[in-house]
């Protein structure tokens, strides 16, 4: 019978564990346990980072929506509301960028949408 060689895999899945955790403190980017546990927690405060993420960035939209909309004499909720009465389809972030770059056409769209 022919001598077989293991460990192979479980080596590479040891390196491919430790890449991830490359950058950790202490023993969790070097001993395999430890890095394992930091991953899992990673992981978690990852996805958890991803959904706050567009929570904070919709909270800057509406304040700089708001305060470009604060020149024209209006406050952000009847903005939205004008905008959604008159079947205006930009989202908040198309708004805060047009009102943050071009300003000659944010005061176009609000002045639009207040016509009667």
């Amino acid at each position: 019978m022919t001598r077989v060689k293991r460990g192979k895999i479980a080596t590479k899945k040891r390196e491919k564990l430790l890449k991830k955790t490359k950058g950790f403190l202490w023993g969790r980017k070097s001993k395999e346990r430890q890095a394992k546990e930091a991953l899992l927690h990673a992981g978690e405060h990852a996805f958890r980072g991803r959904k706050l993420k567009k929570r904070t960035n919709r909270q800057d939209w509406q304040v700089c929506i708001n305060a470009a909309v604060r020149e024209h004499g209006l406050t952000y909720s009847k903005f939205i509301k004008l905008l959604k009465d008159k079947n205006v389809l930009l989202d908040r972030k198309i708004m805060a960028e047009i009102a943050k770059d071009y300003p000659k056409v944010f005061a176009k769209i609000v002045e639009k949408i207040q016509e009667k």
